[in-house]
């Protein structure tokens, strides 16, 4: 796209969610603007997983054969218990792939964003760094919407697509509401496997999980297995407390003191200058405000215990692209009305029930006591191959209300008597 041309719609924030939205609409032949604060077009982080749910849009995409040639293709998932070490669960994710009809795949984040960004320019989107939009408008009109610039420039389009993140500029000004911590911080680390003890076994054909009181730690292989990914998550008594600064470093290894030998052995390997407050947000239904409209994490950043939040944000824009499509006449016109209210008509409920199971993941996973031992007893009573807990998830993208699969059956805790015999 010539940088003199209109766009059709522009994007503020070139992240995985602003990228992966102008490559959809860009190959519905519309004209797309990303306008990105960052110098640079990049992304920070380590490992990120993506379900079938997302590789099957990206198989659509015709990026799919790209990411599996930049990530891995784990074997299964198991979760175990943080503080024995006991497995309590596993995914075949060999037979999720046949399940779904597309893998199970781990990747860098900034291999992903790397991938979204060269698809962008291969098929002419108009990429621009050092914009930070300060204000959003729509035109009252029913034809546009436009952002102000720090610098005091002001870019207009027939719609705006605010994928401005969980600190979202637009999502302040349109709704108001502030994240919400969880109290839980997140530390990091993507390591050559060289570095990674030769006593300490890491299988690289799985993504492990260890659960444990208020805190839990992940691991898998990365870049072919050349990269060890690590998340240590945990609960943070300064947070508790009310402090501005929480999460420290003395914090991560009081947290996981007591965890089994595999765990242990992970944590000097962390990050320890920077660390990642988890927060969120409560869903809200409202997504498009007049020609400007909500995506990613602008409108439904979740915890990360689903794994699910970059791939809600590629759901969007797949789902937006498609009804832009539907709503595509003969002279190239889109209906952005009816495109827009299509959009806002699935996309909300599937991604506030994603939060909302999120939070009550996280619960689950950081119990301790009896409710542990419940918790514990159930997920080894679960078969390898049930999918009863990922259909809803994992299944094709729902483009309109009634194709949203049924949520899965809730067991309660206490469901599960582990009293001896002749006791209350």
């Amino acid at each position: 796209m010539s940088p003199d041309v209109s766009p059709d719609v522009l994007i503020v924030g070139g992240g995985i969610g602003g990228l992966s939205t102008a490559y959809a609409l860009t190959r519905k032949g519309l004209r797309v603007r990303v306008l990105e604060q960052a110098p640079e077009f990049g992304e920070v982080g380590a490992g990120i997983q993506l379900a079938p749910n997302c590789t099957r849009i990206l198989d659509h995409y015709g990026l799919l054969d790209e990411a599996k040639s930049l990530g891995v293709l784990p074997a299964s998932m198991v979760m175990r218990d943080a503080v024995d070490g006991a497995e309590l669960t596993r995914l075949d994710l060999v037979d999720l792939e046949r399940t779904y009809g597309f893998p199970y795949l781990v990747i860098h984040r900034s291999d992903l964003h790397g991938l979204l960004l060269r698809a962008c320019r291969r098929a002419g989107v108009d990429l621009r760094t050092s914009q930070r939009v300060v204000r959003y408008a729509d035109t009252g009109t029913g034809t546009g919407a436009r952002v102000e610039l720090a610098d005091g420039r002001v870019e207009e389009a027939p719609v705006v697509i605010a994928a401005d993140g969980l600190h979202s500029v637009a999502r302040h000004q349109l709704i108001g509401d502030q994240p919400v911590s969880s109290a839980y911080v997140a530390y990091r680390a993507a390591v050559p496997i060289e570095q990674v003890d030769a006593a300490r076994a890491v299988d690289l054909s799985e993504v492990a999980v260890y659960v444990g009181p208020g805190c839990h730690f992940v691991h898998y292989g990365l870049r072919g297995g050349e990269i060890l990914n690590q998340v240590a998550v945990f609960e943070s008594p300064s947070a508790l407390d009310g402090a501005d600064e929480w999460g420290g470093p003395e914090e991560l290894d009081a947290a996981f003191a007591a965890t089994c030998d595999a765990v242990r052995a992970g944590v000097p390997l962390m990050w320890r200058d920077r660390w990642w407050p988890m927060y969120d947000r409560d869903p809200i239904d409202r997504w498009v405000h007049g020609r400007i409209v909500l995506l990613g994490d602008a409108a439904h950043p979740p915890l990360q215990y689903l794994a699910q939040g970059a791939i809600m944000a590629i759901e969007d824009g797949w789902v937006l692209a498609e009804h832009v499509a539907r709503r595509t006449g003969p002279d190239g016109a889109v209906d952005w009305a009816g495109a827009l209210a299509a959009y806002e008509a699935v996309r909300p409920e599937h991604c506030r029930r994603v939060v909302l199971t999120a939070r009550a993941w996280g619960r689950l996973w950081h119990l301790d006591g009896l409710a542990r031992e419940q918790r514990n007893h159930l997920l080894r009573a679960r078969a390898t191959h049930d999918h009863t807990y990922t259909d809803w998830v994992y299944g094709p993208t729902a483009l309109t209300p009634e194709d949203e699969p049924a949520m899965f059956p809730v067991v309660p805790l206490d469901s599960v008597d582990l009293a001896p015999a002749g006791t209350s």
